[in-house]
């Protein structure tokens, strides 16, 4: 039975991708996120075939029973893992390629901009995370954008743009470290998406003008450098005229 395979396949995927996992009676008895993933699909079964108070029902029982909120609306892939699990979030219109893993604390959700059209279609407001994509703990990953193929977001990110395939994100907004395996190096402030930037740019800004000013004014002499060559030609004069004047004589 074609269910029966998905959870054996279930099953060999944590074994080969979780180091905690010691044997297979463990992973099946022993593992939240799986429990999570299976019973989804019951609960998305029921949801398409328009049984959606039953199958939110269902799914707050298994909040309960494993700290794992999944949307009978979502979208699940095959061989998802669930590490850990507690408190892990999917929104109903999220969707979620093959071998994607997810930490404990990652919110797939939305940013609350966008609501049900007038004939009660739901919006695309959640993201999708292509093949492969890897997310830490405690990341949010915000509203209808994409995750690029075999990319990684840093634990703690909040990710709000898309991401292209095969790159690596950190950051509150997250943003490109590592694309295709080299690293990416931020050079302009304009880049740095933070709450911080336009202090960041100002700041540029106003080193770039002093720089500037610097540079116009090094023909210049300097006056501290002035002064002190007219004190020491004072001392000098003074030395002569101790020749001639010296304790009151001559007066």
């Amino acid at each position: 039975m074609e269910w029966l395979s998905r959870i054996r396949e279930d099953i060999d995927s944590v074994m080969k991708r979780d180091p905690a996992a010691q044997s297979k009676l463990q992973v099946f008895l022993c593992t939240p996120g799986l429990h999570a993933v299976w019973t989804h699909r019951v609960h998305h079964w029921l949801w398409q075939r328009g049984w959606r108070f039953s199958s939110r029902i269902l799914s707050q029982i298994v909040r309960f029973w494993t700290g794992v909120e999944i949307h009978p609306g979502a979208t699940l892939g095959r061989r998802l893992l669930i590490d850990h699990g507690m408190g892990v979030v999917i929104g109903e219109t999220t969707v979620v390629g093959d071998d994607v893993t997810l930490y404990q604390g990652v919110t797939l959700g939305g940013t609350g901009s966008d609501r049900p059209s007038r004939d009660g279609v739901c919006a695309k407001r959640h993201p999708t995370l292509c093949n492969a994509v890897f997310v830490g703990n405690n990341a949010n990953i915000l509203g209808c954008i994409t995750i690029g193929e075999n990319s990684r977001v840093g634990a703690g990110s909040v990710v709000l743009r898309d991401v292209p395939p095969n790159s690596t994100v950190v950051g509150v907004p997250a943003h490109i470290i590592y694309r295709n395996g080299e690293r990416v190096l931020i050079t302009d402030p304009h880049e740095v998406k933070d709450p911080l930037s336009d202090a960041l740019i100002a700041l540029a800004d106003r080193v770039a003008q002093i720089e500037a000013m610097c540079g116009r004014q090094q023909g210049e002499p300097d006056s501290f450098m002035a002064e002190d060559e007219e004190r020491e030609a004072y001392r000098l004069e003074m030395e002569k005229l101790r020749v001639y004047v010296s304790m009151g004589e001559g007066i």
